[in-house]
């Protein structure tokens, strides 16, 4: 894979019944890969959600979401500035979530693309994804993400994988005038005072999890009452 950079695409973002779609230029209309998920979460996970939130209590809960939501928009711009060569301080918020990611980020080469919104035509879905790069040589996605303990194990990741393999499927379907052929996926869990959790997807694993992903998109439009 080149050092050239993918051109980048366009969309305008639209939410409608609490769910987030992508508009293309052609007027298409489809939803997030978070809005799919999201909507077809299996019972076990969102027990587990209704049960935290019993616990910490409704208010609580809201305010942890948030705060988590605006620390990982704040990491992941200053991700993307320092990979488009910006020289910009850290904010003083996300400092912890930086250090901790930094020696990762500084190794990733060849960047092609960075929070590029991305289309699936076939399956009718979109995204943004964080990054398409190199790792230790080898092409892949990049995703960066923020916690405040370790996930330790890729069972916690919960529906991560699965993103990840939604956003290889459609960077590969569209940029394939480029045979990118991604295959791999690196996602990397920034911990304040830590070294930030690498997690490494082989091409045996991203198909897996690529099946996964094309019930999910199925099951989404089936409860919608379309059927492909």
């Amino acid at each position: 894979m080149s050092d050239e950079r993918l051109p980048p695409y366009k969309a305008k973002q639209v939410r409608e019944a609490g769910r987030q779609y992508y508009v293309t230029d052609r007027g298409d209309r489809v939803p997030s890969v978070t809005a799919i998920l999201n909507a077809t979460k299996p019972p076990e996970q969102r027990k587990a959600l209704f049960d935290w939130q019993q616990r910490v209590g409704t208010e609580e809960a809201s305010q942890i979401t948030r705060a988590a939501s605006r620390r990982g928009t704040g990491t992941h711009r200053h991700v993307q500035r320092y990979l488009e060569g910006e020289k910009t301080p850290c904010p003083e918020a996300v400092r912890p979530y930086w250090e901790s990611m930094a020696p990762i980020v500084s190794a990733i080469e060849q960047v092609r693309l960075v929070e590029g919104t991305i289309f699936h035509d076939e399956l009718r879905y979109g995204g943004v994804v964080d990054c398409v790069a190199s790792f230790e040589g080898t092409p892949c996605i990049c995703e960066w993400k923020t916690s405040d303990k370790p996930k330790q194990t890729i069972d916690r990741l919960y529906d991560y994988p699965l993103q990840l393999a939604a956003y290889c499927g459609a960077v590969n379907q569209l940029y394939q005038d480029y045979e990118l052929n991604l295959r791999h996926a690196l996602l990397v869990v920034a911990i304040p005072d830590r070294p930030a959790e690498v997690f490494w997807f082989e091409p045996d694993a991203m198909a897996d999890y690529w099946e996964q992903w094309e019930e999910r998109v199925d099951r989404f439009w089936r409860r919608l009452g379309y059927f492909r």
